[in-house]
C-alpha cells in the first residue's frame, strides 16, 4: 500500500469521528504540554538561580568557622570563634590569585529615624566587600578606607531601610540610630529584589568594619571572611591559598582537621544546579505520565475502532489486501493521531510556560531539545500503543470478519 493511499483512508477514517479524533489526542496533547511547560519552568528557575549567584560575585570565596559538637552532636556552622580580623588581613598576601579581602561581622539591630523604627541587619565589612559582592548604589558614595581606620559612624543603607524608615530611598545625608549610636547615611544601594530564597537583598545596612565590631558588637572574633580571586579561573588557586595560609595560622598539624569552611561561588552554583536539574527531571516525569496515559487512550479508541470496522478489515482481506497492509493503516492512524497530539500540545506547552512565568514572576526558557524530546516522545507513545490493536486487526480471519455482525 503506498503512503499516499494510506494518507487519504486515515483522513477519511478520522473525518468520520472527529469528535472521538480530538479526544483521543487529548491526553497526548496536554502529555507534551505538561512536559514542555515543566521543562520551561525548571530551566527558568535553574537559570534565576545561576543569574542570582553571578550577581553575588563569580569570583567570591567564603570563609567560615567550623561548627562545633558537643556529645557528638554537631551544631550549625560557625558556632565555633576561630576566625580573626588578622586573619583577614594576612589573607590579603596569601596568594596572587587573591584580589580582595574583607572580614564580615553581623549584627541585629533596632534602626530609629525620624520617629519610626525598624530591626534589620546590620553588615560591618571593608570597603573592598562592595567590589567583592558587586555591589552598586543609587546615590551617594560607599564609606572609605579612612572611614575604616577611623571607625567613623557612618553607613550605606538598603533601599528597604531606607523607606521603612523614612519613607522614600531619598536620604543621603540622613542620620539614624543604631540603638544608641547614631549614623550619617552617605549612600544608598542600588536594589537587588529577593533572593531564590525569598529573602530581602535590600533590608541591610552596610558600615565600616572597625565601626560594627567596636561599637555595636565590641568583640574580637569574626562571622565570616569575603575573598575575590583575580578571575574565575584562578578560584581554585586562591582557595587553596587560603586554606593553606589559615592552616598555617591557625598552628594545624598534618592530618588535623580544619577549623575553618572555604567556599566558593562555583561551589553554591553547582549544589544548586544539581538540585535544579532533579527538581526539572522529576516535575518532568510526572508530566510524563500524562503522555502514557494519553498512549493508553490511543489504544484503547484503536481496539474500538477495530471492532467497529471488522467487516470492512475483512472486505479488504477478501479483495486481496494483505495483512501487513492492514497492520500499516492502523498503525498509521495511530501515529497520525499521536504526532497531531505533539503538535498540538507544542502550542499548549509554550502558552502553558508563558502564563506560568508570569504567574511565578519567572523567566521561563523553552528549549529546542526540550520541544524535540516531547515530541519524539509523543511518536513513541503512538507506535507503542498503536501496535497491538493494529496487530489484532492484521490477525483477523477474512471469513470471520465478513460474518461480523
Amino acid at each position: 500500500m503506498r503512503l499516499l493511499d494510506l494518507l487519504k483512508i486515515t483522513a477519511r477514517s478520522l473525518r468520520k469521528n472527529k469528535l472521538r479524533s480530538f479526544l483521543t489526542t487529548l491526553g497526548v496533547i496536554i502529555g507534551v504540554g505538561a512536559v514542555i511547560a515543566m521543562l520551561a519552568i525548571g530551566n527558568g528557575t535553574r537559570q534565576s538561580i545561576q543569574e542570582q549567584i553571578s550577581s553575588l560575585g563569580t569570583n567570591v570565596i567564603t570563609v567560615t568557622p567550623d561548627a562545633f559538637a558537643q556529645g557528638g552532636v554537631r551544631q550549625e556552622a560557625g558556632s565555633i570563634a576561630t576566625l580573626t580580623q588578622a586573619d583577614a588581613d594576612a589573607l590579603a598576601g596569601a596568594s596572587p590569585a587573591v584580589r580582595y579581602v574583607s572580614p564580615a561581622v553581623r549584627a541585629t539591630v533596632q534602626a530609629l529615624a525620624a520617629g519610626r523604627n525598624w530591626r534589620t541587619n546590620v553588615f560591618g565589612a571593608y570597603p573592598a566587600y562592595f567590589n567583592i559582592r558587586v555591589l552598586a548604589l543609587q546615590a551617594g558614595t560607599r564609606y572609605t578606607e579612612r572611614d575604616e581606620r577611623v571607625a567613623a559612624k557612618v553607613c550605606v543603607v538598603g533601599a528597604t531601610v531606607a523607606r521603612a524608615l523614612f519613607g522614600t530611598t531619598d536620604v543621603v545625608g540622613q542620620h539614624l540610630r543604631l540603638g544608641r549610636i547614631p549614623f550619617l547615611i552617605i549612600g544608598v544601594l542600588a536594589e537587588r529584589g529577593q533572593s531564590s530564597t525569598g529573602q530581602d537583598q535590600d533590608d541591610l545596612i552596610l558600615a565600616p568594619f572597625a565601626t560594627v565590631q567596636k561599637r555595636i558588637l565590641a568583640g574580637t572574633f569574626i562571622r565570616q571572611i569575603f575573598l575575590s580571586a583575580q578571575s574565575e579561573a584562578r578560584i581554585p588557586e586562591a582557595a587553596a591559598s587560603v586554606s593553606a595560609m589559615l592552616r598555617e595560622r591557625h598552628r594545624l598539624a598534618p592530618g588535623v582537621a580544619n577549623d575553618f569552611t572555604v567556599r566558593t561561588q562555583a561551589d553554591i552554583g553547582a549544589t544548586a544546579t544539581t538540585t535544579s536539574r532533579s527538581l526539572t527531571v522529576l516535575l518532568a516525569s510526572v508530566a510524563s505520565i500524562s503522555l502514557l496515559v494519553g498512549g493508553i487512550g490511543i489504544m484503547n479508541i484503536m481496539l474500538v475502532s477495530v471492532t467497529e470496522r471488522t467487516r470492512e478489515i475483512g472486505i479488504r482481506l477478501a479483495i486481496g489486501a494483505r495483512s501487513r497492509d492492514v497492520l500499516r493503516q492502523f498503525l498509521f492512524e495511530a501515529v497520525v493521531l499521536s504526532i497531531a497530539g505533539g503538535l498540538l500540545g507544542i502550542g499548549l506547552g509554550l502558552g502553558l510556560a508563558q502564563l506560568a512565568g508570569r504567574a511565578l514572576n519567572l523567566t521561563t526558557t523553552v528549549s529546542f531539545p526540550s520541544v524535540a524530546l516531547a515530541f519524539l516522545f509523543s511518536s513513541v507513545v503512538g507506535v507503542f500503543f498503536g501496535w497491538y490493536p493494529a496487530r489484532k486487526a492484521a490477525r483477523l480471519n477474512p471469513i470471520d470478519a465478513l460474518h461480523y455482525e
